[in-house]
């Protein structure tokens, strides 16, 4: 019985309840869930008392060894899964990423090599950069043949990867007709270009041009356009890293116009503000440029509210590092600095002790947010985002005493800057299981390269007729046509 384990004595919380009990897991499952229950002979046994026993964390938006801006995101996918489960976090979904022209399959096949190395699960999210027959049929493949259920939609980065309006329909009605559920990057790529070159024609090249060239009210005209289009198509949406009042204000109006939008913030919005932008220290400045940039603090206010009133259901990362010689390439020109933060590892310390630890938010809300919301709008719950018999033992002991300070020295990327510098939490993971497998304890971390497993996400209509329920946001709303309609 050396694959069985006993975790005793926690609080069992998952996003609907909370309860007192033992979890048994036997190989990579859960195989009882109740008070009392017995070890088996040779079994481990995780004491739990005065913890938390919580699903592990997924996060559904990070980007590892991507190609940008001409370098790559330094954590790869042993590391950044590695960084993971040191937080809590059990599963990642990333982003194959084609460029213009490139076929879909040929991208989502380099990413699956890429991801070999990984110690905990993944799975994949596909962006759409182009328009063509050979997109329409290759949609088609991933969602049938290799569980992709996700197709991701730049509306910013221009003359990369960004996609128009004509992409932007074209492929909503397509995903639409397959099941699946549509992503967007919203900012107006336009604007962002024009005002890039506005600003640092006045004379602004450092960090602190970046958040003057992307606006929040960049971001909401872009959340405002995609909800309304998805909701002209009749897809689901989900407007990833939502930093503005903006544009959570154009997914709420979307919901209460009854289409199916779901918001998606990142920890790091939550917590650090635009005056990041005005360190005389240029090389913190520029380990704080992403996009969309940090919000002066009336926004966080208004993301706070939004997660406490479920306008925004996710708390992501948008994990995608660099180092400061790689940030450097925009010393004298922000439009150059590569985008990206880190925060994969302190997500779930972070909203706990901003979150549960200041009353904003219950233990309960705080799974839903870092798991079980991701679980269900991606097509993976129950197997993972939840603890009950037949789930995928994904699960972290939580001490909520625990105090960590956050920094550079503590933290498992392969990143030499990291933005909660310093940051004093309260609650952290002591002890991450990846499908019955101890990856964390004691501080101490047991990564196994390759040990992680791809997960694929079926597309909701395949999932409908399995149950034979149609629900009316997933289910299609035409036949799925064969041949290719510009």
């Amino acid at each position: 019985m050396s694959d069985t384990t006993l975790i005793r004595g926690g609080t069992i919380v998952t996003a609907e309840r909370e309860w007192r009990g033992d979890v048994l897991i036997a190989g990579e499952k859960v195989a009882a869930v109740g008070e009392g229950l017995q070890a088996p002979a040779g079994a481990k046994v995780i004491e739990a008392g005065g913890a938390y026993v919580m699903p592990g964390g997924i996060d559904p938006h990070v980007h590892m060894e991507l190609p940008f801006m001409g370098t790559v995101s330094v954590d790869d996918f042993l590391s950044g899964t590695a960084c993971a489960a040191a937080g809590g976090t059990t599963m990642i979904i990333d982003f194959c990423i084609p460029a213009p022209q490139q076929s879909m399959l040929e991208a989502y096949k380099v990413w699956r090599e890429r991801a070999r190395k990984a110690t905990a699960d993944y799975s994949f999210h596909m962006a759409v950069t182009w328009w063509g027959e050979q997109v329409f049929n290759e949609m088609g493949t991933l969602c049938r043949e290799h569980g992709v259920n996700s197709f991701k939609h730049f509306m910013a980065y221009k003359n990369a990867i960004m996609v128009d309006d004509a992409t932007l329909i074209a492929s909503f009605e397509r995903a639409r007709d397959l099941g699946a559920i549509c992503m967007v990057h919203a900012e107006n790529g336009d604007l962002v270009f024009r005002m890039q070159q506005e600003i640092f024609a006045r004379g602004i090249h450092g960090p602190e041009g970046h958040p003057l060239s992307r606006g929040p009210e960049v971001e909401g005209e872009a959340a405002n356009r995609a909800c309304q289009i998805a909701g002209v198509v009749g897809v689901p949406l989900y407007v990833v890293h939502t930093s503005c009042r903006q544009a959570m204000d154009a997914i709420a109006r979307a919901k209460l116009a009854g289409h199916r939008v779901f918001g998606e913030s990142l920890v790091q919005h939550l917590v650090i503000d635009d005056s990041v932008y005005r360190n005389t220290d240029w090389r913190s400045a520029a380990h704080h440029v992403m996009s969309p940039p940090f919000r002066a603090p009336d926004h966080q206010q208004a993301l706070w509210g939004g997660l406490q009133g479920g306008t925004i259901e996710v708390i992501g990362t948008d994990h995608c590092t660099f180092r400061t010689e790689q940030k450097a390439a925009g010393k004298s020109d922000f439009r150059k600095i590569p985008n990206g933060t880190g925060g994969l590892e302190e997500r779930m310390s972070v909203l706990w002790h901003h979150g549960v630890g200041t009353g904003r938010i219950t233990p309960c809300e705080f799974v839903a947010a870092t798991s079980a919301n991701a679980a269900r709008i991606f097509n993976i719950h129950p197997r993972k985002g939840t603890i009950a018999v037949g789930s995928d033992a994904d699960i972290v002991v939580w001490d909520p005493k625990a105090t960590r300070t956050l920094g550079v020295k503590h933290h498992h990327s392969r990143n030499d800057f990291n933005i909660f510098e310093g940051m004093q939490v309260t609650g952290a993971a002591a002890v991450t299981l990846s499908r019955g497998t101890i990856l964390w304890q004691d501080g101490k971390l047991q990564p196994r390269e390759g040990r992680g497993q791809y997960i694929e996400r079926p597309c909701f209509t395949d999932y409908a007729r399995s149950q034979t329920v149609r629900n009316k946001h997933f289910a299609p709303t035409a036949v799925e046509r064969q041949e290719f309609v510009p």
